[in-house]
């Protein structure tokens, strides 16, 4: 009953924020499309091949930005669950986390939108070959959004995933830094299925994903330390 009320308010939450937001679908898809529409030709425009996408595709984006908003109030309802289950240590670790998870997320959206889409919208339609018309379909262009937003929310999750693996005793700080160079691999493969077939938006997501795991890496020797490297002063203590 706990989960199922806890779920109810979550839907209840997005719901509520859809609505209230619906009446503006219109204007807040042609926010979403700015980055496009300021790196398209001259005399060129978006178009809508279904019958019905310039009318669902806008509420379809106020859903996604529904959930998006109430982001902070699902992992909120998320450790209002669990929170009777831990232990005092863990629910001080947990708030925090989830507040600077909260934030990550948004960050990582923002630079997607502000820095990532005018430079690979820009780099697309100016590499267009002669004689071709760049004009997107709304609907493709919201679904490439969508993932690209998530996936630069989640990338910028790196750093609390750092933190948790090495707080969690799974490795220790010198032991990720170690393997830094296989790191920085990863970060590019993740980029590569996360992102577009182009290596711009590709190394876009890499280096920023590297560059948190760094800031992850700095923040677990700063404020926590490992049970193993806690074991070790304690030994070399006695």
């Amino acid at each position: 009953m706990e989960l199922r009320d806890r779920l109810l308010r979550v839907v209840l939450a997005v719901l509520t924020v859809f609505l209230a937001m619906s009446p503006f679908a219109n204007e807040i898809y042609g926010q979403l499309a700015q980055p496009m529409m300021e790196s398209l030709p001259q005399g060129s425009s978006m178009i809508a091949i279904d019958v019905a996408a310039p009318f669902l595709t806008p509420f379809k984006f106020t859903l996604v930005c529904a959930i998006f908003i109430t982001v902070p109030f699902v992992l909120y309802q998320m450790w209002a669950f669990v929170a009777p289950g831990l232990y005092a240590s863990e629910r001080r670790l947990v708030l925090p986390l989830l507040v600077s998870s909260s934030v990550l997320f948004y960050l990582g959206m923002a630079f997607a939108y502000f820095v990532v889409f005018p430079v690979v919208f820009g780099f697309m339609a100016t590499s267009a070959p002669d004689g071709v018309a760049v004009m997107t379909d709304i609907s493709r262009y919201l679904d490439f959004v969508i993932v690209m937003l998530f996936a630069f929310g989640i990338a910028f999750e790196v750093p609390i995933a750092t933190v948790l693996i090495i707080k969690a005793g799974l490795t220790t700080a010198d032991s990720l830094a170690s393997k830094r160079k296989y790191i920085i691999v990863g970060a590019f493969v993740v980029g590569m299925l996360l992102t577009p077939p182009d290596v711009l938006s590709q190394t876009m997501l890499a280096i920023p994903m590297w560059m948190l795991f760094e800031v992850g890496l700095w923040a677990s020797r700063k404020f926590y330390s490992s049970p193993n490297e806690e074991g070790d002063d304690a030994g070399g203590a006695a």
